[in-house]
């Protein structure tokens, strides 16, 4: 079984070992590795593991503390990476990309103007924050902030990222229903490998959104 989550982060972490050996300014076709096996029953695992805790304070909180985006090749970074790995059509200057066609999860909307493209962060950096980052130093929160081997970084409508804010799934929810099952997988993977906290609202809205999904077929 294949879910998109297992897949994007099979070719994410492909893209960053090309990346790593210098070669950041080609196009990459990237054969994807065969999905987890139960990946329904790890992610219930993850939420089960998952520490549920009040959310910190936002004291000492800015963007800046968690330094993105980082240089992957000539004149280009972390964002050029993923609007390349999570578009089709990809048309690139060099290893910019400057053309393309994207889908957003969250909205359904169909975006085919790299500028008009957001990269959101799964967790938002904000939430992270709150649930554990503000003891990182800047050096991890960035290796956080970057993450492409992770479900973390997702090319969206921009109107749907601002609408997300720093929200967690119990305060927002994506538009597009049929997404919720792979949202909530994303996030729960994300703050399991990170060791990021929960709110009890938090887990019981990731339970509410992974009962009944089918992992059969994509969410």
């Amino acid at each position: 079984m294949r879910t998109r989550s297992g897949a994007r982060a099979g070719l994410a972490a492909a893209l960053s070992a090309v990346l790593a050996l210098g070669v950041a300014g080609c196009e990459v076709s990237v054969t994807e590795p065969e999905a987890t096996p139960s990946a329904s029953g790890n992610i219930n695992k993850q939420l089960g593991e998952l520490t549920v805790a009040s959310a910190g304070s936002m004291k000492g909180y800015s963007r800046s503390r968690f330094p993105h985006w980082r240089g992957t090749g000539k004149n280009c970074d972390v964002r050029d990476s993923v609007l390349q790995r999570d578009g089709e059509g990809i048309k690139l200057s060099g290893c910019n990309v400057v053309g393309g066609r994207w889908e957003s999860v969250y909205d359904g909307v169909v975006l085919t103007d790299p500028s008009g493209v957001d990269i959101d962060h799964t967790v938002p950096l904000a939430a992270a924050w709150r649930s554990g980052a503000e003891e990182w130093d800047d050096s991890k929160r960035g290796d956080f902030a970057n993450d492409l081997t992770r479900p973390q970084l997702i090319a969206v409508s921009a109107r749907s990222n601002r609408a997300k804010g720093d929200q967690d799934p119990s305060q927002w929810k994506p538009p597009n229903r049929s997404s919720w099952c792979q949202y909530a997988a994303d996030w729960v993977t994300v703050k399991h490998y990170w060791r990021l906290t929960v709110t009890s609202a938090e887990k019981a809205a990731l339970t509410d959104m992974l009962e009944g999904c089918t992992w059969a077929s994509k969410p």
